[in-house]
């Protein structure tokens, strides 16, 4: 093949793109489960967004002479001890746990997917660097990084939980984004890509992290919920959100003691956040899996 031709089919890739990304689409949006729990997400995010206009509360807000209600019509899912409102609760700690769980997926996205696409490309000792990099953050139990993080440098905020979290998931987008990397870097279009004379950070983000989002994207969507059982865990153990602020584990270790009784609900409320929320993401992954999976169109 001239090199024109290489040239005249880099340009081609550009403009056939778009059409993949249209008919990716059309075929997420036949996969019924995952619509309806990407509407369930939607619906669930406009909830966290605006809790204290939805319930009439704000958070913290104590009452003692509405203390330990049970669910009314003023108040959805009762009060505890303070006279708090518990709906108002869960929408907030909805809203930190989505938050944090979205951030943990964008950093180790970010993270995972430069190490890995930089190794597969670079190749040599950089590949032999970074993955054994990789293999040593992988060896360190998950817990004992985040007690010994969150021991150290607290969790005052979101910012120090969700770089902490990152720090044990970036690992395995980082050798997915690294195997697809492998698969696609000697194709022709990137053969065209040098032969125009582009430079490597160029052909990396252009041509292999462009051409590898169906992996990075799946990988994102199963990273959020991961992120957020992992932080529902930390919390109930009581080493992630802290009093004042409150998350889905949180209210779990608040309320562990009510499993039983007319006051359960205060335990199986967030528990059950957590597992419709987690099970809504995994559909997504999956409905993102089989529409972006060039495997699923047919010739």
């Amino acid at each position: 093949m001239s090199e024109l031709t290489k040239i005249e089919e880099l340009k081609m890739i550009d403009e056939v793109i778009p059409q993949k990304r249209y008919r990716a689409l059309k075929r997420f949006s036949k996969n019924k489960p995952a619509l309806i729990s990407l509407i369930f997400m939607i619906f669930c995010i406009a909830l966290c967004a605006f809790p204290s206009l939805i319930s009439g509360y704000e958070q913290n807000s104590q009452l003692l002479s509405d203390a330990r209600q049970l669910p009314s019509g003023s108040h959805w899912l009762g009060t505890d001890i303070l006279g708090r409102d518990m709906f108002t609760e869960l929408l907030y700690a909805m809203q930190i746990t989505l938050r944090i769980a979205v951030g943990v997926a964008i950093v180790s996205t970010v993270i995972g997917t430069l190490i890995g696409s930089i190794a597969a490309y670079a190749g040599g000792w950089i590949d032999s660097l970074l993955m054994r990099s990789t293999d040593l953050f992988l060896m360190v139990p998950q817990v004992v990084v985040l007690a010994i993080g969150l021991n150290r440098f607290g969790t005052s905020g979101d910012i120090p939980l969700i770089l902490i979290v990152s720090l044990t998931m970036w690992m395995y987008i980082a050798r997915l984004v690294r195997s697809q990397v492998l698969s696609i870097r000697e194709r022709e279009y990137v053969d065209a890509a040098k032969i125009s004379g582009r430079g490597f950070f160029y052909i990396t983000f252009i041509h292999l992290i462009r051409n590898s989002v169906s992996i990075i994207a799946i990988s994102t969507a199963i990273t959020i919920s991961t992120s957020i059982i992992l932080e529902s865990t930390v919390s109930f153990l009581g080493f992630g959100v802290k009093p004042p602020r409150t998350s889905l584990g949180l209210m779990l270790n608040a309320a562990r003691g009510n499993t039983t009784g007319d006051r359960a609900y205060l335990f199986y409320a967030p528990g059950m956040a957590i597992f419709l929320i987690v099970l809504a993401v995994n559909f997504i992954s999956d409905g993102l899996r089989d529409a972006l999976d060039p495997g699923s169109e047919k010739s």
